[in-house]
């Protein structure tokens, strides 16, 4: 054992050594910069990946949907042909399934039209946002 004696360091070493506030709120705001810088990064990434799925959903959902129609002009010809075997006109047939979507089309038309009448601005919302706008303007 050696009893060489520890040197105490002096009150201007230690505020050498540690940083001043300066240095530390410098230091935290960096931090706090890169910190929100990744998370923005992530959240591209993330949308970027969500953006192209939803993008190739948008476009089979599309092509599923023209091929639905495609089945629906079909099937309408099909039912034109169906009526037409009980000795009616072809032309009266066609007629007949152009009658039938247009009632179909009214139908549904009307129950729109209804259901518009319930369709109400959000209050609360637009309420919040107003009290949001004061308190911010308020401080001045």
């Amino acid at each position: 054992m050696s009893n060489v004696p520890q040197q105490v360091p002096t009150t201007t070493e230690l505020a050498e050594a540690e940083p001043s506030v300066g240095e530390l709120v410098t230091s935290a705001l960096d931090d706090m910069s890169r910190l929100v810088k990744h998370e923005l990064e992530l959240a591209k990434a993330e949308l970027t990946f969500s953006v192209k799925n939803g993008g190739l959903a948008a476009g089979l959902f599309g092509a599923a949907a023209f091929l639905l129609l495609l089945g629906v002009i079909m099937l309408s010809v099909a039912v034109a042909y169906l009526i037409h075997l009980t000795g009616l006109d072809l032309a009266w047939c066609f007629l007949i399934v152009w009658g039938a979507y247009t009632g179909l089309a009214a139908i549904l038309a009307f129950i729109g039209w209804t259901r518009v009448k319930f369709v109400r601005p959000p209050k609360r919302a637009i309420e919040q946002a107003k009290e949001t706008k004061a308190a911010l303007t308020s401080r001045g």
